[in-house]
């Protein structure tokens, strides 16, 4: 096989680019010496629709005075039409009206050459701002100003800007008959060292543009994530300061605090109350019946929201009630109270009624067993016997000591 050599361009000489300079001069005056009035009306067109260009520019700089207009999202759009160049104006309007002209085919490259250039890096230009735009969108909104994301903008504006163009730049080139495979290779490379040198900064930034974007907590909220409970003060680009309930403030890592579960207490509408009720093992069944409509009525005196009552199991030393209730708004303290209230006027009520709470209780035999009673009719009379006894007799005592818990729905105070 005989190895292939590489062409070796010919070298530029100053006298072929004047000549092809010249060429091209001269085929443009023909051109306008013969197609002038052609020229005219396709001036007139250009003209006008860089003047309805010029005017669209305009209307997006008025658009970003008006914060409320679409929601917001009208000054991110004002923005991106504000940044529209001269430049690109005049040679799409050149690009549009051209053809009516009937250029020679020189000025077609040269305007199709202009045109694919300055679009590429309009479109650039215009996804690099529609892009910072939205995120300085999510990031000074409601409830999200001064969030310390926003200083972090610089980093994010240069990491999106190089995107942008380094993907402008190859495509122009690409347009242009130049090989960018070498490029794009080395540009792979280069990403891929740069990733896996700061891949934990990376990960923590596109977690807190999650944050942003998704809102699965805002500055403000009271959130809960594993055992660990606070209210979120801050969200960094790496990190977010929560405090805690007990005054300390916590850094949790952004990447690692999406990979948890996280409940937001604040998005809650109410919190929810249950109580465990043990009531003594020879309260009657009249009595137990009705035990949740007297437990309802109590509670929605109360001004609180009744949900459910009834018997849940037979515990060891009582007949054990759940009662659930929701307090009248999501807030920690208007929980706390209504369940310091309500417990407080169920013991009540249940001590009105005579109804005794059980509590634990233990026998203990000091004597062995009498022998059985060796007579035939022994086993009924202590049959009988035993019927006749009133349950007082077999107890120890009562008291009202309840044997109830009352805890959030989710499982945490907080």
């Amino acid at each position: 096989m005989s190895n292939k050599q590489a062409a070796i361009l010919p070298p530029i000489r100053v006298r072929d680019v004047n000549s092809q300079v010249q060429g091209l001069v001269k085929t443009t005056l023909d051109w306008i010496g013969d197609y002038w009035l052609q020229l005219l009306v396709s001036f007139a067109a250009g003209a006008a629709i860089v003047i309805a260009l010029h005017f669209a520019r305009r209307m997006g700089r008025r658009l970003c005075q008006r914060e409320g207009q679409l929601g917001g999202w009208g000054i991110v759009i004002g923005k991106a039409v504000t940044r529209t160049g001269n430049l690109f104006i005049l040679i799409l309007a050149a690009k549009l009206v051209i053809g009516f002209a009937n250029p020679p085919a020189e000025v077609t490259r040269v305007v199709n050459f202009l045109f694919t250039i300055s679009a590429v890096f309009q479109a650039a230009i215009w996804a690099r701002e529609l892009i910072l735009g939205a995120i300085e969108h999510r990031t000074h909104g409601e409830n999200y100003t001064g969030e310390a994301i926003g200083s972090a903008m610089g980093i994010i504006r240069l990491l999106v800007s190089f995107a942008v163009f380094a993907i402008a730049l190859i495509v122009v080139l690409d347009n242009l008959g130049v090989n960018v495979t070498g490029l794009v290779a080395g540009l792979g490379v280069s990403g891929i060292a740069i990733g896996l040198a700061a891949q934990g900064i990376f990960a923590d930034l596109f977690a807190a543009l999650a944050i942003i974007f998704d809102r699965p907590f805002r500055r403000g909220d009271a959130i809960s994530y594993d055992s660990s409970a606070g209210t979120v003060e801050a969200i960094g680009l790496k990190s977010t300061r929560i405090r805690g309930v007990t005054g300390e403030e916590r850094v949790v890592a952004n990447k690692q605090l999406l990979e948890k579960e996280i409940i937001n207490n604040s998005s809650r509408d109410y919190r929810r109350v249950v109580f465990t009720l043990g009531v003594v093992q020879w309260t009657p069944i009249d009595t137990m019946e009705a035990l949740p409509s007297m437990l309802k009525d109590l509670i929605e005196a109360n001004g609180m929201k009744f949900v459910r009552c009834g018997f849940t199991g037979f515990g060891a030393n009582s007949y054990d009630f759940d009662v659930q209730f929701d307090s009248p708004s999501a807030a920690f303290q208007d929980f706390y109270d209504a369940r310091h209230t309500l417990g407080l006027a169920i013991v009540r009520r249940l001590n009105d009624e005579g109804i005794a709470l059980a509590y634990p209780t233990q026998t203990t035999f000091l004597n062995p067993p009498a022998e059985p009673d060796p007579r035939p009719d022994a086993v009924a009379l202590a049959g009988d016997t035993a019927r006749n006894a009133r349950p007082s007799d077999q107890r120890q005592g009562t008291g009202a000591t309840p044997n109830t818990s009352a805890v959030d729905e989710d499982g945490t105070e907080r």
